[in-house]
């Protein structure tokens, strides 16, 4: 791979990573009855490795890197 392709995989990974991690965070923040009841560290834990989830997909293969 050359490096303006890994630059843009990089890009595109994280892109989806982040996305993912903002998707996880919600579903947990809306499970909770009430904001207050939020557990931070489960959900901050949770969506980091839906994070790290995320870009170990991508190593198989992004649609928009081709």
């Amino acid at each position: 791979m050359d490096k303006q392709k890994t630059i843009k995989w990089i890009k595109a990974a994280g892109i989806r990573a982040i996305k993912t991690m903002a998707q996880t965070a919600a579903a947990m923040i809306g499970t909770s009855a009430m904001f207050s009841e939020v557990n931070w560290k489960i959900t901050l834990s949770t969506a980091a490795l839906a994070g790290v989830l995320s870009i170990l997909t991508s190593i198989s293969g992004l649609p928009e890197v081709k």
